[in-house]
């Protein structure tokens, strides 16, 4: 089982998402991550859906997919085809020594302190899925306290772009 990312381009009006994820629901995918927003054209939203599965399976969903009006165009890709990012928000316990630690480990991994109180800190990261986990990992002796992702979103690398 692999995982890949399906980048779809729909008409943006109210329902679409839902339609989109009631497919996966009555078939019974489960949807790994998804982001979803309005392009450059507001007539159009891209969705970015991360779904495990084999082949056969994948093929499935993207058929299935193409079936429903608003679906404007369909790419697949595996995991690591793509330039993916995921955005993660992480409010760490900083007291007394601790704060420097974790302002320098922030710093290795070029993420951001976005606000400070007397006992935390907020970090944003963005980074690939592995960046993200390994941020967290080193954050965690020092008490996570929140812990907030945004879903995947992956673009095609060089001139391919979807819907053309």
């Amino acid at each position: 089982m692999e995982q890949y990312v399906l980048s779809v381009l729909v008409e943006n009006h109210p329902g679409v998402l839902n339609r989109v994820s009631g497919l996966f629901s009555r078939r019974g995918y489960n949807i790994d991550s998804l982001t979803v927003c309005e392009t450059y054209k507001s007539s159009e939203s891209r969705m970015t859906i991360a779904v495990t599965g084999d082949e056969e399976t994948v093929e499935q969903i993207e058929k299935q997919l193409s079936k429903l009006v608003e679906v404007i165009t369909i790419t697949k890709a595996r995991k690591g085809e793509t330039c993916q990012r995921q955005m993660a928000l992480i409010k760490v316990s900083a007291k007394g020594t601790d704060r420097a630690v974790i302002i320098e480990t922030c710093n290795i991994f070029r993420a951001h302190i976005v606000d400070v109180a007397p006992e935390t800190v907020i970090v944003e990261a963005t980074g690939s899925e592995d960046k993200i986990d390994s941020l967290v990992r080193l954050l965690e002796p020092y008490g996570i306290q929140e812990l907030a992702k945004a879903g995947l979103t992956s673009m095609d690398r060089g001139s391919k772009k979807l819907g053309a």
